[in-house]
Order: C-alpha cells, then sequence, then structure tokens
C-alpha cells in the first residue's frame, strides 16, 4: 500500500510521515516527502528527532529517485540535513558501509552537476559529512 504523502505543516506532522515511511523502508514514499519538503525547513521539521535509520532512509531516496532529475534539490537537502541537530552524532555512528552510500551520493552529485552548486561547494559539504 503506497503512502500518500503531503507536505507537513510542522515537526508533529513529518515525525509521523517519517516514522511511517521508515517502518515501510518506503524510499519512493520519502523521495516524495524530501520532494515537497523545503530543504531549508529540514532542521526544524527533524527537530531533535534526527536517526541514523532516518538518515540513511534520506540518503538511499535521494540517491535512488531523487539525484538523476534534480540535483540541485539533493544538494540543498544534504546541506540542511547537515544542520539539523544530532547530524554529527548520527555521522559519528555511521559504519564503513553507511559511509560509502553518502559517498556514493556525493559521486552523483558531481556527475550530475547543474549550475545550483560548484564543485568548490560539494568539496566542502563533502568535508562536512566528514569525507
Amino acid at each position: 500500500e503506497k503512502l500518500h504523502i503531503s507536505e507537513p505543516s510542522n515537526a508533529y506532522d513529518f515525525g509521523q510521515i517519517i516514522n511511517a515511511v521508515n517502518t515501510n523502508k518506503d524510499k519512493a514514499a520519502c523521495a516524495d516527502l524530501l520532494t515537497i519538503t523545503d530543504p531549508k525547513k529540514l532542521p526544524v521539521l527533524l527537530s531533535n528527532k534526527l536517526e541514523g535509520e532516518i538518515f540513511l532512509i534520506f540518503i538511499q531516496s535521494l540517491e535512488y529517485y531523487v539525484v538523476g532529475k534534480d540535483p540541485g534539490l539533493v544538494y540543498q537537502h544534504l546541506f540542511y540535513l547537515s544542520k539539523a541537530e544530532r547530524f554529527k552524532v548520527v555521522l559519528a555512528l555511521l559504519s564503513k558501509n553507511e559511509k560509502e552510500q553518502v559517498q556514493q551520493l556525493f559521486d552523483l552529485l558531481s556527475e550530475n552537476r547543474n549550475n545550483q552548486y560548484s564543485l568548490e561547494d560539494l568539496e566542502s559539504l563533502k568535508k562536512v559529512y566528514e569525507l
């Protein structure tokens, strides 16, 4: 059953949708959510709820469904995701394999680059992700 995703108006709504997406490991629904959510709102919507599982489903959804269509949006999401509370904690707990998934997404961003970000932007963001 496909999750119906509508734009979350607050952190509570966002949390509810994220929980449903995460329970079903529904990357397509997560991609829909990230496509309709303004990246700038991500830190506020995530509040203090960022966890490893959520971080990874974001990365995978962006990689499988969004980067090919809109690399600029993916860059924005990665940029604002790094401003979220608990980002550093989550990053510190990633396994080698999980870090490689993040690296893969960055590789796709440099291959699909558009005029919304430069290679310099990408390099400095990679440092924030400790890659």
